[in-house]
């Protein structure tokens, strides 16, 4: 059965609040999610950090007395604490039934915020979107209320990546594309995040982005906004004016990063360092709420991560940077190769005789060595010779037969004709073909034909397979090649080898298909084992919508987006005709 995709939750960050236990805990502030974090504990007030919203002050239980070793519901194993805060703590734990890394936050149940933080981490949950860490488990049980989610030892906090400099401007821009893509989906189902800073974003070691503490981390502090949608833009903003100049776009320092000179205002991205992409200061600072600074640009201000969204598709897509190679070193002889290994060294100025080197072949084992070399070249002479007379007789011996007769066929082609070449064809849109059950990733379906080959589109996870029947018929995506089309073949990118993939080719009507797969005209098919598969054409077919449509898929193992089990994901579909 397909594993349902869930929301995220952060472990707790401790940056702008006030911790209530001793410092000695504040040692234990080392990892989020598995994910290294800065030892020096961050100072700046929310009003800094641009998170927009408000905390309240309400009375603040007990922490629940746990240790390490602890288990919450004789499954889930406390191991490391790394945050213990204002009556909430937050653990690394394990969960002993699928022996794998968890994330816990534990807080008593009668703390003015359980009931909140129990609702958030339900709603987050069901927003079923792979770019957040999903919330695993919301619990109540004896008296302490946890939430469990996932832990990504494999990614980097963007604080880290800051750490050692700015971001390229590629690595910006996929940032922020993927982060305000996937806010506009959480707001779209009435989520806000409010917390959102360079300890809630998260980059795994595929290059995708991930954002940990929707709803759940505004509710563990008490955060409202009246304005979630601006308050999370205006986040989105500084984020990006931190991945571009690496200082924090307020007056105070946060997150390691420094703050901008007082009484200079917000000043744009690429006045503050040389070399900044135009293009991304100007979103920057459309996103930020900067007293007229857009204005005086000519360019509306960003409110909402939807509105970000679409300035960003209005970009022109930049593209990551050409590979460096480094030229190898010069090849230095050593003296074993100059053959002085084992002589003494040459004292300075003293001029070394040359020797010559001895006539070659002239010992007795290269006289031998001639003569065998002659003898099998007056072999192979030979056997040349009588294969070619054999050749001559048989051919004189067909041509004086009168029995026999050779044909030319006109219409044959010559061997040296030259065949057409395949033309590439243009993808100018796609859409995910849903035959039951649940969509797959239907916002993600446009990174298959983007030309860049870390980015794609994947299935859910299957827990039976190869072959995706009997849960479901397949899934796949219908490409719209702009007009009718001769189809000859389609080459496909893959992201998990193993097993076995099976992919099929379908000409269709539309985007939407009035009929079932069971309707359409089979174009081809192919299965493969590795990472990359062509499909060609097994009859003429003109159309032009093609459905890529996968039945069967690899065992795959556990990465950012989830855990091991049958699953694929696409890369790049080209088509040519």
């Amino acid at each position: 059965m397909a594993e349902r995709s869930t929301a995220a939750v952060d472990v707790a960050d401790n940056s702008g609040d006030e911790p209530l236990t001793a410092k000695a805990d504040q040692a234990d502030q080392s990892t989020a999610d598995g994910v290294a974090k800065n030892p020096e504990r961050d100072t700046e007030h929310d009003e800094a950090q641009g998170s927009g919203g408000t905390e309240d002050p309400g009375a603040k239980a007990s922490p629940p007395e746990l240790h390490s070793g602890h288990k919450l519901a004789r499954r889930y194993r406390l191991e490391d604490c790394v945050t213990r805060l204002d009556g909430f703590s937050s653990w690394r734990a394990v969960d002993e039934k699928l022996r794998r890394a968890v994330g816990v936050h534990v807080l008593p149940a009668d703390h003015t915020r359980a009931r909140s933080v129990l609702a958030a981490a339900r709603s987050s949950a069901l927003l079923g979107d792979p770019r957040f860490v999903q919330v695993l488990d919301a619990v109540e049980e004896n008296d302490l209320v946890y939430v469990v989610h996932e832990w990504l030892p494999d990614a980097t906090e963007l604080t880290t990546l800051l750490s050692a400099g700015p971001l390229e401007p590629h690595d910006a821009y996929q940032m922020v594309s993927q982060v305000s893509a996937a806010m506009a989906a959480a707001h779209r189902e009435g989520l806000a995040h409010l917390r959102l800073n360079p300890n809630a974003v998260l980059r795994t070691s595929t290059g995708q982005w991930r954002i940990r503490g929707l709803a759940v981390n505004a509710a563990l502090r008490g955060i409202s906004s009246d304005t979630p949608q601006r308050t999370d833009t205006e986040a989105i903003g500084a984020l990006l004016y931190a991945s571009l100049t690496q200082r924090w776009p307020y007056e105070s320092d946060a997150y390691g990063l420094s703050g901008l000179p007082k009484d200079v205002g917000l000043i744009p991205p690429d006045q503050v360092r040389a070399g900044v992409h135009r293009g991304l200061s100007e979103l920057a600072m459309r996103a930020l709420a900067n007293d007229g600074a857009t204005a005086s640009r000519h360019e509306s201000p960003c409110t909402t991560p939807e509105e970000l969204v679409k300035a960003i598709g209005a970009m022109p897509r930049i593209r990551p940077p050409e590979p460096a190679f480094t030229a190898p070193p010069d090849y230095q002889r050593t003296t074993y190769q100059q053959g002085t290994y084992g002589r003494p060294a040459p004292h300075p100025g003293a001029t070394q005789p040359v020797s010559s080197p001895p006539p070659p072949l002239q010992s007795r084992t290269g006289k031998a060595l001639k003569w065998a070399v002659s003898a099998l070249l007056i072999a192979a002479l030979g056997l040349g010779s009588w294969q070619l007379a054999d050749a001559l007789m048989e051919r004189g011996t067909q041509s004086d037969d009168p029995n026999k007769s050779q044909t030319t066929d006109g219409n044959d082609k010559s061997a040296g004709e030259n065949k057409p070449a395949a033309k590439p064809l243009t993808i100018e849109g796609a859409q995910e073909y849903v035959a039951s059950g649940e969509a797959q990733a239907p916002e993600d379906v446009d990174l298959t034909y983007d030309g860049d080959s870390s980015t794609f589109w994947r299935t859910k996870r299957y827990n039976d397979g190869p072959e995706l029947a009997p849960y479901k018929p397949g899934v796949g995506i219908v490409y719209d090649l702009g007009s009718s089309q001769q189809i000859s073949a389609a080459s496909i990118g893959l992201r998990y080898p193993g097993d076995h993939t099976t992919v099929h080719l379908y000409a269709t009507d539309s985007l939407t298909p009035s009929t079932g797969v069971d309707g359409m005209q089979e174009i081809g098919t192919a299965t493969t084992s590795g990472t990359s598969l062509t499909v060609k054409a097994s009859k003429s077919v003109k159309t032009q919508y093609v459905l890529l449509w996968v039945t069967a898929v690899p065992n795959a193992p556990t990465d950012g987006y989830s855990s091991a089990g049958y699953k694929q994901a696409v890369t790049d579909v080209k088509f040519t005709g």
